[in-house]
């Protein structure tokens, strides 16, 4: 199952659907491929890399525009230290944002109907699927951005609808992540509206003839913390229990957030920055005339059955009621699978972790090399740092390599050392500090006094 001789070492470069890497051995690519990927990719890349090469063929020109500001306009963008350095989307967020437009405006896939069209198994069929609205399903290996993606999908639904007549799309966002852990990240890249600043997702004002920043009015409300709803647009951010339907159930170990089930009986269970208020976040965004859903680590939406999707299906019914419709359904995971093992029939993008890995877009272990280990010495000392200093300085020599390998790319190496003892954290701590100057004030000690 090696990657293939000619897929690209730079995140940035574009992957050729030929190239991609597919769970079997080489040989059983022109046989095997399309079978054993989630079914709609396959048909689905070539697709998009066609779309791609025409320029955007049949979109609007808002899209074009975006689009072209995105991906083929030089950005820098400002560092901590006040420097510039430039800056550009992985191909693969790229491409999974390319795919959910290209579906939905573009093939105007709005339905299971349309998405069975791209079904290279020949496996899938119409009863896989339990959503009356568009879902698209976007597969990034963990680390690999996905809430860059979810930015971009965001800008592109509000702008569509701002400058475009008769869009079908939506001003008003529900983002949702299934406990207050993953929404505190989420709040970090979103309150204040940042990660619209900071990344390049907002084209500067007369690109394409549009003031885009001027007109880019969200007002954000996290969890319950609802302010005033304007017609300009609004963007929810919230834990998924907000948005239940009724009473909320008594805790179960079914549940994804197991604390109710097991502190609720020793009092109130531990709140992130991100809770706990009376407003009823649920039936706001229930009243609202038009809205897009992003669920991040969508996986845990497993079963039509949870609350999570009859939460989502009621807010459709709702707005079925108004004569209007939920406008598109974008969920974003690492591993969009059923407790059977399936994969969600409406991955429609994927970017697995074997190809992550090799482009350096995600973390992963590195040792050194076999000859660097074999002159490795324990000495005789009741002092760790003492005892395993040949470790350590080694430790420091491989993560200043791999520090300046990754850092053209945007990420951190990280050096992990694990001791035998909380009492030897502290010392380990100070050491480091003191023996390699590039860790002053870096250091996270865990376990020690």
């Amino acid at each position: 199952m090696a990657l293939h001789p000619e897929f690209p070492l730079s995140p940035y470069a574009p992957l050729v659907p030929e190239h991609r890497w597919f769970p079997a051995d080489e040989t059983l690519r022109d046989k095997s491929y399309e079978k054993l990927l989630p079914p709609l990719v396959a048909k689905l890349r070539t697709e998009i890399q066609d779309w791609r090469a025409s320029g955007y063929a049949g979109a609007s020109a808002t899209t074009r525009a975006l689009l072209q500001w995105w991906f083929d306009t030089d950005h820098l963008l400002e560092k901590a230290d006040g420097t510039l350095s430039p800056f550009r989307y992985y191909f693969a967020q790229r491409e999974a944002v390319e795919t959910a437009i290209w579906l939905h405006e573009v093939r105007q896939a709005r339905d299971k109907f349309d998405l069975l069209r791209f079904d290279a198994s020949g496996s899938v069929s119409a009863g896989m699927f339990d959503e009356a609205w568009p879902r698209y399903v976007l597969k990034m290996a963990t680390g690999a951005g996905k809430t860059k993606v979810l930015s971009l999908l965001i800008a592109w639904s509000f702008f569509h609808k701002v400058y475009e007549v008769d869009s079908a799309l939506s001003r008003n966002f529900l983002v949702i992540a299934p406990n207050i852990i993953v929404l505190d990240r989420l709040r970090a890249d979103f309150d204040g509206l940042k990660i619209f600043f900071n990344d390049p997702v907002l084209p500067e004002n007369g690109h394409g003839g549009e003031n885009w920043r001027d007109d880019f009015q969200l007002t954000l409300h996290i969890q319950d913390d609802v302010r005033v709803l304007r017609d300009t647009g609004n963007l929810f951010l919230t834990n998924i229990h907000r948005v239940y339907l009724g009473d909320v159930q008594d805790p179960s170990l079914e549940d994804d957030d197991l604390r109710d089930y097991f502190l609720d009986p020793f009092g109130p269970k531990p709140v992130g920055k991100t809770t706990d208020s009376r407003t009823d976040l649920g039936e706001i965004v229930r009243e609202v005339d038009e809205l897009a859903v992003f669920n991040d680590e969508a996986h845990h939406i497993h079963d039509s059955r949870m609350a999570w999707f009859k939460s989502i299906q009621d807010i459709h019914h709702r707005m079925l009621q108004k004569e209007s419709r939920l406008s598109i359904q974008i969920d974003v995971t690492a591993t969009p699978r059923h407790d059977n093992g399936a994969i969600f029939v409406q991955t429609v993008s994927d970017y697995p972790l074997v190809e992550a890995i090799y482009q350096n877009v995600v973390k992963h272990p590195i040792l050194p090399d076999a000859a660097s280990r074999a002159r490795l010495e324990e000495r005789k000392s009741a002092i760790f740092s003492e005892k395993y200093e040949d470790y350590l300085r080694l430790g420091i020599e491989e993560w200043k390599k791999s520090y300046a390998e990754h850092e053209p790319l945007g990420k951190k190496a990280v050096l992990f050392v694990m001791v035998d003892d909380t009492k030897n954290c502290d010392e380990v701590g100070a050491y480091l500090e003191k023996t390699c100057p590039d860790l002053q004030g870096g250091v996270l000690v865990m376990g020690g006094d």
